[in-house]
């Protein structure tokens, strides 16, 4: 069967691109956004990309047309499908009906940390020997690629609340059906369908209904949030998870290392096992946790997940160090949210110590380009000793109030190479730059390593 995706780069496009090829099927795409790491990993599949969204990328006609939820009425692809019969069906839709059926779903959801995590238990699963199948919403260190077929009975998801297309608009995840659920944290995202948490809270309660009583709900002691979506009704066994002062929680950890490099873990009171591994910041822990809670649930001892977690590789684009030139540090991030900020740069903060860091912001998402997050912005990046601001062509809001709130060293910069020129000339060895935004942020990262080279 010919299928073409319509928004085919997308992080969970791109991923399901790979599954539906590797059950058989020819597979096409097109997306208005061509870039890397998606791009690359998909070219490198076999897979034919179309850059934009024209009509005649549906001529001959494909069996069928997965629709991505960036797609909608008005783009001529669309408005052609339409016009001309062709079938179509939305990604998670394909997902559940042609990969999902008859398998153990463990599903990953949650505001933050949901690539991560996904990418942690299914690392976890494989070194377990359960050839899990798996679909991640970015490209991870430890698998060749973002998404497989697995050949057991278990599939691990990334369990997205965004929505599943023009024509449905329940969240992604309520087609998966998962038996086991990491509900990893909660709260007001996506202020470009949602109108508020409590029309977030709704669609999580969905999927909670879908969850079987012999499943099972992994959630953190500390998410009042979650605490509220699971007193609408919960059929299924919850565990709790936690850090050292949440000792209510079945599962915690005890920091060895401030910065989350190095932890026990503790079940029901008791010393289990150690993780010493290459992340940091207590959000790093907390999806550790969850993990090791997720795999119980299959069967992978707590010791047997600690040294799976004591070699995770990691994810792209999630404190990605991307090179070291002239002593600098340049990491490449995915925060776009003022928590995800502000636990990143937490992390980083009690690694480097007192060396300097900078902190370099594209506010690119949808939730952001709208302003609903600005006032916590300056508080989001606080930990940072230098901050620049990128003012993107498109965002409705000035950041300038954002600077004049901050406690630390920040700016608004318009111009790429205005950053660029700025850290060249003004970090030094042991400095770290870490490089943060949901896109391609104009190639930043590699222009600056190129910079800091010449």
């Amino acid at each position: 069967m010919h299928l073409h995706i319509l928004g085919i780069c997308g992080t969970f496009m791109g991923s399901l691109a790979l599954l539906a090829r590797d059950l058989g099927h020819t597979v096409t795409g097109s997306d208005q956004s061509v870039y890397p790491p998606m791009s690359t990993q998909l070219e490198n599949a076999g897979i034919t990309l179309m850059q934009g969204y024209d009509r005649s990328h549906l001529q001959p006609h494909p069996d069928l047309v997965i629709v991505g939820n960036a797609m909608k009425r008005g783009i001529d692809a669309i408005e052609y499908m339409l016009d001309a019969g062709l079938p179509y069906i939305s990604g998670p839709q394909f997902l559940a009906d042609h990969v999902l059926q008859g398998k153990h779903v463990l599903g990953v959801a949650g505001t933050h940390g949901k690539t991560t995590t996904t990418t942690m238990l299914a690392w976890v699963l494989d070194q377990a020997g359960l050839n899990p199948g798996f679909l991640i919403g970015g490209v991870p260190l430890g698998f060749s690629q973002s998404a497989r077929l697995g050949g057991g009975k278990y599939f691990v998801v990334e369990a997205d609340e965004y929505d599943s297309a023009f024509f449905d608009k329940r969240s992604k995840f309520v087609h998966y059906h998962p038996k086991t659920a990491i509900l990893n944290n909660l709260e007001f995202d996506h202020a470009d369908i949602f109108d508020d948490l409590a029309a977030i809270q709704k669609q999580f309660h969905h999927l909670v209904r879908t969850i079987p009583s012999t499943g099972r709900i992994i959630a953190p002691i500390t998410e009042t949030h979650i605490d509220e979506v699971l007193e609408m009704g919960c059929w299924t066994p919850v565990i709790r998870t936690g850090l050292d002062t949440d000792t209510q929680a079945e599962l915690y950890a005890e920091l060895i290392q401030a910065d989350g490099s190095h932890f026990k873990v503790l079940e029901q009171g008791k010393v289990i096992a150690e993780v010493q591994w290459s992340m940091t910041g207590q959000h790093s822990v907390a999806n550790a946790l969850a993990t090791i809670a997720a795999a119980q649930h299959v069967g992978v001892s707590i010791v047997q997940a600690c040294e799976a977690l004591s070699s995770f590789g990691g994810v792209k684009r999630r404190m990605e160090l991307l090179g070291t030139l002239r002593g600098i540090e340049v990491y490449d991030d995915f925060a776009h949210h003022p928590t995800a900020i502000e636990t990143t740069l937490d992390g980083a903060r009690k690694r480097l110590g007192e060396r300097r860091l900078w902190a370099v912001i594209e506010p690119r998402s949808n939730t952001m380009r709208m302003g609903s997050h600005k006032d916590g912005l300056a508080h989001s990046a606080r930990l940072a000793d230098e901050v620049i601001w990128y003012q993107p062509e498109g965002l409705d809001w000035d950041l300038q109030p954002v600077v004049e709130a901050a406690p630390n060293k920040s700016q608004v910069s318009r111009s790429l190479d205005e950053i660029i020129q700025r850290i060249v000339q003004e970090a030094g060895e042991g400095d770290a730059v870490v490089i943060m935004s949901n896109g391609g942020f104009g190639g930043l990262h590699h222009k600056l390593l190129a910079a800091l080279q010449s």
